[in-house]
């Protein structure tokens, strides 16, 4: 029987990274999800999708730059 913590890893292998690095010491991942969606998670919570990766860099430094998010 499959764990739910299993499952949770399967599914977090099968996605495309396509962005993972730190943004004011932020980390930072942008997942493609399909042929035109682009997920943005910043410090692992899930901000919000779009359809090119650069929208969502641009984004993610705003957001982080409004909330003035420190580490």
């Amino acid at each position: 029987m499959k764990t739910f913590s299993m499952l949770r890893e399967a599914t977090n292998k099968s996605a495309n990274i396509v962005f993972n690095a730190k943004i004011n010491k932020v980390p930072v991942k942008i997942i493609k999800d399909g042929p035109t969606s682009f997920v943005v998670y910043i410090d692992g919570d899930k901000l919000d999708t779009f359809r090119t990766q650069k929208s969502g860099e641009t984004m993610a430094k705003r957001m982080i730059k409004q909330l003035k998010v420190r580490k």
